[in-house]
């Protein structure tokens, strides 16, 4: 507040050099004013000073009357003394705080002019008080944003709880039948978590606060009604008071925190539970995101299992393998696809499936759950190709899916020494077939689309495997590889049958995983289509023999 100087008429001031020096209206000054000679003797007060100490009058002494602070000010300045305050000084007058600005005159008298500075005080803590909350609840909310594992999130609620808003913090989780997740922290110690029965309705106003319900004040709640479980092992003393805030959710209540304070502390003021109540709401947002989020995980990972191919390995004497590479490598499946149906016995047909949806990623992925599951209800059929391919292009013509597919069925089946298959394409790359002599051999089968014509055409083809040779099936995400040196170059088929040739003689397992690297290493770190592959083989028979250090295998005996 700036000094008023200025002159008024009509006002009789004392004749002193103070009054003269600093105007005669300091009479009417709104702040108050006391005139103090050398001596600590009060000279004169104005209106305002007279409102604030009532009990002054003329020719008082200054300490008599006025705080410790104000009158040790008097006496270095008008003492002269060189360790003098420079400035106003403040201090209590009254429950109020003033700013005392000092006025002194040629004959040692002080003009004090005493201005209110409570109001811009307060306002200057309340303001610091909010930006403290402010960052710690950006903290918080980063603390809690930074993991969506449940058991992890309420830890860290307790914990930051216990370190900002009181000496201990319990988590108490909505019920699970009759028992509580509870998450216990103690401010500077550990956090530790059990689950236990509890009776909510022991605690005033937690069972208010489970279902969502506003919260209790705290001056409502007796410390003394606390129940020895909801007091963390090591809490210093008595608890004194106590805080019981709801966790609101999304929708549903994600459960309550209590707050705890010793006997020895301060209790919560109203700021601090309304400050109480911000943070339970933004730990209560990251708690149900993160329930949330777990759930839809639990959820999407058991409709992921549907949808993951089946582990392939030696089945009735014929060895299976195949590997599988969406178009993106933070997805697990995507358009292309194999499944696989062993027979009852080894005089039963096995049937395999490799397949490619037309599109990626999730949407295709659901198409090719479908086309498995639709294929698994016709195998009572899959002696028939043709009849399976026709019933399932039915299938996928009344589908609301606008998406068509390329696949190719193979039906295997060992007799005697040799495999036996049937393979029959339905508008899908041709598999190859590696004899052990190195010759790769292309499987002529072709057929239109499925899902996309009102009938399909298919042509069945039937080849055998001597022991040692392998029938590949692939997808175009292989041949389509697009990379090599120039980094825009298809891999290509003629590629892809020179890797064969030399995989002659090598398990299913084997060739798979040849194909697949040279593949990958043609694409570098490019983009590329989903791949699949998947091989059939026959096993050699025998124990393996070493000539001229060569692992050889017995020739197989012919069949009289």
């Amino acid at each position: 507040m700036p000094l008023l100087v200025c002159a008024f008429r009509g006002f009789s001031a004392a004749p002193r050099d103070a009054a003269a020096s600093v105007g005669a209206t300091w009479g009417d000054a709104p702040c108050p004013v006391l005139v103090v000679d050398r001596h600590g003797g009060l000279v004169q007060l104005n209106r305002a000073a007279r409102s604030l100490l009532p009990d002054a009058c003329d020719g008082d002494r200054l300490h008599d009357i006025v705080p410790v602070w104000l009158s040790d000010a008097h006496r270095h300045i008008a003492g002269g003394q060189p360790d003098r305050p420079r400035g106003p000084v403040s201090g209590a007058i009254d429950g109020r705080v003033f700013e005392a600005h000092p006025s002194p005159a040629a004959d040692g008298d002080v003009v004090w002019w005493l201005v209110d500075d409570t109001e811009r005080r307060l306002a200057e803590q309340a303001l610091r008080s909010a930006r403290e909350r402010s960052t710690v609840l950006a903290e918080v909310s980063s603390r809690l944003l930074s993991t969506l594992n449940v058991p992890r999130c309420m830890e860290v609620v307790a914990d930051t709880a216990a370190e900002y808003l009181a000496e201990a913090a319990v988590l108490v989780a909505p019920p699970q039948g009759r028992r509580h997740h509870l998450t216990y922290a103690r401010r500077g110690g550990p956090v530790t978590r059990m689950t236990r029965t509890v009776d909510a309705h022991g605690v005033p106003g937690l069972s208010e606060a489970l279902q969502g319900f506003p919260p209790v004040p705290a001056r409502w709640i007796n410390p003394d009604d606390i129940p020895d479980w909801l007091v963390p092992e090591g809490f210093p003393g008595a608890v004194g008071s106590v805080i019981v805030a709801p966790l609101p959710g999304h929708g549903v209540p994600a459960g309550a925190l209590i707050l705890l304070r010793s006997g020895t502390e301060k209790s919560f003021s109203d700021g601090e539970e309304v400050f109480a109540r911000l943070f339970a709401a933004r730990a209560g947002a990251a708690l149900s995101a993160a329930r949330l989020y777990t759930e839809q995980a639990a959820i999407t990972a058991t409709l992921m299992q549907e949808l993951l191919p089946p582990a392939l390995g030696r089945v009735h004497g014929v060895e299976y393998a195949a590997a599988y590479r969406p178009a993106k490598d933070h997805e697990r499946v995507g358009g292309d696809f194999y499944d696989f149906h062993p027979g009852a016995d080894s005089s039963q047909e096995s049937l395999v499936v490799l397949g490619d949806v037309a599109g990626k990623g999730l949407d295709a992925a659901v198409l090719t759950g479908k086309i498995r599951n639709t294929l698994h209800a016709l195998l009572p059929l899959a002696a028939d190709h043709h009849r399976v391919l026709s019933l399932l292009n039915g299938a996928l013509l009344t589908s609301h899916h606008t998406r068509f597919v390329t696949l190719v069925l193979g039906s295997v089946c060992r007799r005697g020494g040799r495999t036996e298959l049937r393979l029959t394409g339905a508008g899908h790359l041709p598999p190859f077939v590696v004899r052990n002599n190195g010759q790769v051999e292309e499987v002529r089968t072709h057929g239109t689309l499925v899902g996309a014509l009102p009938t399909v055409t298919a042509r069945t083809v039937e080849t055998t495997l001597a022991p040692g040779e392998t029938c590949l099936l692939y997808t175009d995400g292989i041949t389509e590889a697009r990379g090599g040196p120039v980094g825009d170059e298809f891999f290509g088929e003629h590629r892809l049958r020179r890797a064969l040739g030399e995989c002659a003689g090598m398990p299913a397992e084997a060739v798979v995983e040849r194909v697949q690297m040279l593949a990958t290493q043609w694409l570098g770190t490019g983009r590329h289509d989903d791949m699949a592959v998947l091989a059939i083989s026959a096993p050699r028979t025998g124990p393996l023999s070493l000539v001229d250090g060569t692992a050889r295998h017995p020739r197989p005996r012919r069949s009289r």
